[in-house]
């Protein structure tokens, strides 16, 4: 039976669907009807959501074909937005298999860093949160297998301990922005405090020694993986050699730097200089700012994109409940967002409780040349840059709904490489050297997630990955390795990367005649589609 609903009704019922399931994702792209509230995890409400993505995937198959072009694309997005949460809950099974599925709804970053409401409204968000959190660990105590990967376990015990600290900026934000809400908050606190540490003893006593070193998806679970996410058919093993031919380009280059650097012609030496170059604790906020005005200004100067106004990026501390995954990282304005183009970079900063050597490995990490690199990659003309566009590209609901991590992530890395050939920092190899460090630690990403989760690598192989081919050292490499087990699609930035390239490669000079800032342009005026669909969009795209 034909369906009753146009596409756009259909595409509105989708979207709303979908937002059932992730509140958390709407509230981050703008949707402040969504504020407080957290999805419906058990059993039950996950197979009526399934149900009912069932029936709307029927009525969208039923419709005619679209008569515009991009509307059939369109139609396409709205089958995999809801193919890849259906992909969660069928084939990865993340809700059994992973406690982090719980632990990560209780996040009230969103409310907290941007100024998009009252005060008052913002925490009577957080009290919800916080009231729906003893509701989401028992789904999570029932629902959870008896058995978990041992990897997931050890990051969810991780994330659980911060969670403590996060309700404590929660705390503060209300004693100075609402004080009146504090006794409405301090027992809404005191419940989801209670069912935190019941949820975290359960991981130590019952998931713990129970826990399975496996984890992996397998190959054909990786495959459809692309699919629902990218829109991608490429055999994942081509994908892998073209990862491992990206990594040998890579490392050639930076060898070549080497052997002409002053320090000698070890690649080890020249990242050691880069190393040495760190700012102090004290300084490490302030210099990062230097650096955004620094990456704007090269942005302008050399044409790469337009910079839709007004644009204000500001500097901040990661908050604690996100620093034990995150070195750096943008909060972003949303798509919907109705106050404010601010975005907001988050750096993590020194744990004064650490040790002095663990400090300096830390501002070691995060020294000049690569901060630098990661701004680029974060604000611009990376992720901060995107989000501008994305805010106010004419593009239809479901563009601006449907992010892809390959396009999002790989556009960011892809601009690391962009800035270099403008000419970053007058050239300087220290800059090149930074980004083909982090060049390398994305192309193991990619060998790590395909290794991982078809071909029987194991963490330790992985972690020497990391080591041997990105130069990194053995503590970094296994957080690396470990992010895989959980995170396979950390494959998005070379992979982005890579089909950007080929996307610039072929349409650069005859559709933009040779004119990167107008392709840039025209790139993200789609969105942020599934690098799948990036030919088809730009095939019909002439400038």
């Amino acid at each position: 039976m034909p369906s009753a609903r146009t596409l756009d009704g259909l595409e509105r019922a989708i979207v709303d669907h979908l937002f059932d399931l992730a509140p958390g994702a709407a509230v981050f792209l703008g949707r402040h009807e969504y504020d407080g509230r957290l999805p419906d995890l058990s059993t039950a409400g996950t197979d009526r959501w399934l149900a009912g993505a069932e029936g709307l995937r029927a009525e969208l198959d039923a419709l005619p074909p679209p008569a515009a072009s991009g509307r059939a694309i369109d139609r396409r997005l709205l089958e995999l937005l809801l193919e890849s949460p259906a992909f969660n809950l069928r084939d990865a099974r993340e809700l059994e298999r992973n406690p982090m599925s719980y632990l990560g709804a209780a996040s009230m970053t969103s409310y907290l860093v941007r100024d998009y409401a009252p005060a008052a409204d913002r925490v009577r968000a957080m009290i919800a949160t916080l009231r729906g959190v003893p509701a989401l660990l028992g789904t999570g105590r029932a629902r959870l297998d008896d058995v978990l990967p041992m990897p997931f376990v050890a990051l969810a015990e991780t994330i659980g301990r911060g969670l403590p600290s996060h309700f404590d900026e929660v705390e503060a934000f209300t004693v100075a922005r609402a004080p009146e809400m504090r006794g409405e908050l301090d027992e809404a606190r005191a419940a989801a405090q209670d069912a935190l540490a019941s949820f975290l003893l359960r991981l130590e006593r019952h998931w713990r020694p129970k826990a399975t070193p496996e984890f992996a998806l397998g190959p054909e679970r990786f495959q459809r993986l692309l699919w629902v996410r990218e829109g991608i058919r490429t055999p994942f093993e081509e994908i892998r050699e073209a990862g491992q031919r990206d990594l040998e380009r890579n490392q050639a280059r930076l060898a070549e730097l080497a052997r002409s650097s002053p320090g000698g012609p070890s690649v080890d030496a020249l990242l050691e200089s880069l190393y040495v170059d760190h700012p102090s604790s004290g300084e490490l906020i302030a210099e990062t700012r230097g650096f955004v005005d620094e990456a704007r200004a090269l942005v302008l100067e050399k044409r790469l994109a337009t910079i839709p106004e007004p644009s204000s990026c500001r500097v901040e501390e990661t908050p604690s409940y996100g620093r034990a995954l995150s070195t750096a990282s943008m909060n972003p304005p949303g798509p919907f967002e109705r106050h404010g183009d601010e975005g907001i970079y988050f750096v993590t900063p020194v744990d004064p409780a650490w040790s002095p050597a663990r400090q300096e490995e830390w501002l070691r990490s995060l020294n000049r040349p690569m901060l630098r690199n990661i701004t680029v990659h974060e604000v611009y003309p990376g992720h901060y840059l995107q989000f501008l566009h994305h805010r106010r590209a004419p593009t239809s609901l479901v563009r601006k709904v449907g992010m892809s991590d390959c396009f999002t992530e790989g556009w960011a890395h892809y601009c690391e490489q962009l800035a270099v050939e403008a000419g970053f920092r007058g050239g300087a190899p220290s800059a090149e050297a930074a980004q083909l460090h982090d060049a390398l630690l994305r192309d193991c990403r990619l060998l790590a997630a395909i290794g991982l989760h078809t071909g029987g690598m194991t963490l330790e192989q992985a972690t020497g990955l990391f080591v041997r081919e990105a130069h990194m050292e053995r503590l970094p490499a296994e957080r690396e390795a470990i992010r895989g087990t959980f995170n396979p699609e950390y494959f998005c930035y070379t992979l982005g990367k890579l089909a950007i390239l080929e996307a610039r490669r072929r349409h650069l000079a005859p559709d933009f005649g040779g004119d990167l800032g107008r392709f840039h342009d025209r790139l993200l005026s789609f969105g942020a589609p599934p690098v799948g669909m990036i030919e088809e969009l730009l095939g019909g795209a002439s400038a």
